[in-house]
């Protein structure tokens, strides 16, 4: 019996398996879709339907690099940290990452759909449905992104065995290890201080207006608390609230935050780089940086181990 491709997609959206471990399951079944489940149930493979609901908060992000040209990151997610530090998922997490360095797609949905490095009769897709069985924990590629160095270089550093990634793009006519050291210890930077933006002249004008407004309506509720006689007028709360924000934008912009290694404690990002740049006959520039750490912005789900052992007694 020919199995069509419509009841391969049908078989794989009800059990999430392979697209070729549905199409052998339902020409070992003569097309019977219920005996096809059944088949792939038995090895294993439709166990990633029925972990769809779970959340996958846990995981590690890992670097793939081609020298120092270019560099890919890419953040997978588990159930539990447990698995994250399981070698045959981290091995797996590794493949994905160097899926990202060639890849040339531009968004996740796209990635997806590649055919996967180790196996082209699969997709991406395909591959992690197929890792979902053997790790037996709902897992998820969330994200990826590549980087790739224009006149100068691109450093990396992971922290936390895969905690948080790191990559910075730097414009630089040489590239020398004294050069790499400090891109290096900049990556570390973004790592630990968390930037959003490399200068202020890279904050968006509608995040500006935003914490304007947030930092006016603050000062404006401090000014009323204080006697009348104290009060500040408008024109100084506004010369504060300038001052204010500067002081917030030094915070999440990279050239602008104080230097973590700095031996007097008040060197920028900008001036280490320049110092760094003056001693190699270069002038250091960050194009840009990308950091990644894991399960940011997901809502992890908390457990309550008294009330699961209550609930386990009350049957």
């Amino acid at each position: 019996m020919a199995i069509t491709a419509a009841q391969v997609k049908q078989l794989r959206e009800v059990t999430g398996a392979g697209m070729m471990d549905c199409k052998k399951a339902l020409t070992e079944t003569n097309g019977d879709m219920d005996a096809a489940i059944e088949v792939l149930r038995k090895k294993g493979q439709a166990k990633a339907e029925k972990k769809a609901s779970r959340i996958a908060a846990e995981g590690i992000c890992l670097i793939a690099s081609n020298g120092d040209q270019e560099a890919a990151v890419v953040e997978v997610n588990s159930e539990t940290d447990f698995v994250a530090q399981n070698e045959k998922f981290r091995t797996y997490v590794a493949k994905v990452a160097d899926q990202a360095l060639k890849t040339a797609s531009a968004d996740i949905e796209a990635f997806m759909a590649e055919p996967w490095i180790d196996d082209a009769a699969k997709s991406v897709k395909d591959a992690l449905v197929d890792m979902i069985a053997v790790i037996s924990e709902k897992l998820s590629i969330r994200r990826f992104e590549k980087v790739v160095a224009e006149d100068g270089c691109v450093v990396t550093y992971l922290h936390g065995k895969g905690r948080i990634a790191v990559i910075v793009d730097a414009k630089t006519a040489v590239v020398n290890d004294a050069v790499k050291e400090a891109l290096t210890n900049i990556a570390m930077q973004v790592a630990a201080m968390n930037p959003k933006y490399v200068s202020v002249a890279d904050v968006p004008e509608e995040y500006k207006e935003h914490e304007k407004e947030i930092l006016l309506a603050q000062a404006v509720e401090e000014n009323e608390k204080l006697p009348e006689n104290k009060r500040k007028p408008q024109n100084i709360i506004e010369k504060m609230l300038i001052g204010r924000l500067n002081k917030e934008l030094k915070q999440i912009c990279l050239y602008d935050q104080v230097y973590v290694k700095a031996e007097d404690g008040k060197q920028t990002v900008a001036q280490y780089l320049q110092q760094v740049g003056k001693e190699n006959g270069t002038e250091i520039t960050i194009r840009r940086f990308v950091r990644f750490e894991t399960g940011e912005g997901i809502e992890k789900k908390v457990e309550n181990f008294a009330e699961e052992v209550m609930g386990q007694i009350k049957r």
